[in-house]
């Protein structure tokens, strides 16, 4: 029953979301690059970048996007995905990683949300685990607009027809933090958890300037 309330919420909003682009022009925010994001970022350091190509980029439809890895002084890594959509309305969306990362061989094997508390405010996130074989990672991952942390797919669809009401802007960006897990115990997925919200303790300060308020 509440999915198909959230259904139905989305088919109304979605409808006047289109008569509403019909007579106002989408509001293009001023921001920096994502390419801009620091290479240092408290402990750890940026290092090469990964190469998506363009099939990936494709069917991803950024506007602006970064993908590098960090390294903690032990050479511990975080992998970074920051994607920037200016606009969601000629039909380009924000992916969700629960739909792409099967695509790469990578299987959820655990789904929920964790806090953490950074930059003075406590933020909501997906905490995920993915497993391809003997490989095991946690993922990290938020939907950002307008200052606004989401971690429900649906939510952030709703948001982005109210913003596109209020404010004529549909700007939004999708956030993923990735850290490899060692071995398959209990004890160092947690150890890779801890490592994971610590590197989006020291990002999340910063995205404010990339990604539009």
């Amino acid at each position: 029953m509440k999915t198909r309330i959230v259904l139905l919420c989305l088919a109304l909003l979605a409808t006047s979301a289109i008569i509403a682009r019909a007579s106002r022009p989408e509001i293009v925010p001023v921001r920096e690059p994502l390419s801009g994001i620091p290479m240092q970022l408290g402990e750890w350091q940026g290092g090469k970048a990964e190469v998506i190509g363009e099939k990936v980029m494709a069917k991803l439809g950024v506007d602006d996007y970064v993908s590098r890895y960090y390294f903690t002084p032990e050479l511990y890594p975080a992998s970074l995905y920051v994607g920037y959509y200016q606009s969601q309305r000629e039909g380009d969306t924000i992916h969700s990683p629960l739909n792409c990362l099967p695509g790469a061989g990578w299987n959820p094997v655990k789904n929920g949300h964790i806090q953490v508390n950074t930059d003075g405010k406590t933020i909501e996130i997906n905490r995920i685990v993915i497993l391809k074989g003997t490989e095991k990672q946690v993922v990290l991952y938020w939907y950002q607009s307008h200052g606004r942390v989401v971690a429900s797919e649906y939510w952030g669809k709703i948001y982005t027809v109210l913003d596109a009401l209020r404010t004529s802007r549909t700007d939004a960006a999708l956030v993923r933090v990735i850290v490899p897990v060692f071995n398959m115990s209990e004890e160092a997925e947690f150890a890779a958890e801890k490592k994971a919200v610590n590197f989006v303790e020291a990002l999340y300060p910063v995205l404010g300037r990339f990604l539009p308020q």
